[in-house]
């Protein structure tokens, strides 16, 4: 941040008086502008033995398969941000949803919250933000074509638990992977 959404003044990072970490403080009004992690909720959209994927039509990592994911908006909860960001990428509504990931990826200030739940009918078409939509059976995943370290994460804990025959709710921190550290660094 560079100006105060306030008064336009400009920002300075520092640890505000009752603070125990920086924040940015503008210079003329002392508004103290907090930054807080980022929610993004998707699902594992389900269809018989197989599970929806979407080609990513924009960036980051364009032309990798993901599921369907965004970030929430105000005022949406986080099952109704999830069926939006299903609809928006695939053009697919999903049944009833259950809760079925919950991780922390620090490295990037974001929380993921993911559902699992069936699509009321297979017939899905690429939105905006997708290249295409494909159902997928375990064996036919694209593993080295995934977009990101924590659908990589979901969808192994997923089939791992369809085979038990019984899913569970999971949760943990993503680190991120060796090439995002040296990314970062340079």
């Amino acid at each position: 941040m560079n100006f105060c959404s306030h008064c336009g003044a400009g920002l300075t990072q520092r640890i505000p008086a009752g603070d125990d970490r920086p924040r940015f403080v503008c210079d003329q009004c002392h508004t103290i502008h907090y930054q807080n992690p980022r929610m993004v909720v998707g699902t594992i959209p389900e269809w018989e033995d197989r599970i929806l994927l979407c080609r990513r039509a924009i960036e980051p990592r364009a032309g990798r398969w993901t599921l369907p994911a965004g970030y929430l908006e105000n005022g949406e909860t986080m099952i109704d941000g999830a069926r939006r960001e299903t609809l928006e990428e695939a053009r697919a509504t999903l049944n009833d949803l259950t809760p079925f990931a919950l991780f922390d990826l620090p490295f990037i200030n974001q929380i993921y919250l993911m559902f699992r739940g069936p699509l009321r009918t297979a017939d899905c078409h690429p939105g905006e933000e997708s290249l295409e939509v494909r159902l997928f059976r375990e064996d036919a995943i694209p593993w080295d074509e995934l977009a990101f370290v924590v659908v990589r994460e979901t969808l192994e804990r997923y089939f791992s638990d369809r085979t038990e025959g019984r899913f569970r709710l999971h949760t943990g921190t993503i680190v991120p992977p060796p090439e995002a550290i040296h990314h970062r660094k340079a």
